[in-house]
């Protein structure tokens, strides 16, 4: 990986860690519904930023989708897989992954 992407990624990460101390804070401060939905997607959006960066050619390797899955477990933590199958489509293509 080049230096340049190596930075883009490590700024990414730290917008997202940033991000998700703000949530953390409003959620204390219980900041309106509306603002911290804002939050969260913004938060949604730039994770999937990070997962696409590291997902492609010419940084897509065993050690990206390592990365990938640090990610997810790290700003994720708390998430139930049940919560993830509200997806009737996503709910499928599990069933398929685990059967």
């Amino acid at each position: 990986m080049k230096k340049v992407e190596v930075l883009k990624l490590m700024d990414l990460v730290e917008d997202i860690r940033k991000l998700d101390e703000l949530i953390e804070l409003s959620r204390k401060n219980k900041t309106s519904a509306f603002v911290l939905n804002q939050y969260e997607a913004k938060k949604i959006k730039m994770v999937g930023s990070i997962i696409n960066e590291l997902a492609n050619p010419p940084i897509q390797s065993m050690e990206s989708y390592f990365l990938i899955k640090k990610i997810l477990n790290k700003y994720y933590p708390n998430i139930a897989e049940d919560e993830q199958m509200n997806n009737s489509d996503i709910g499928k293509i599990v069933a398929v992954i685990e059967g």
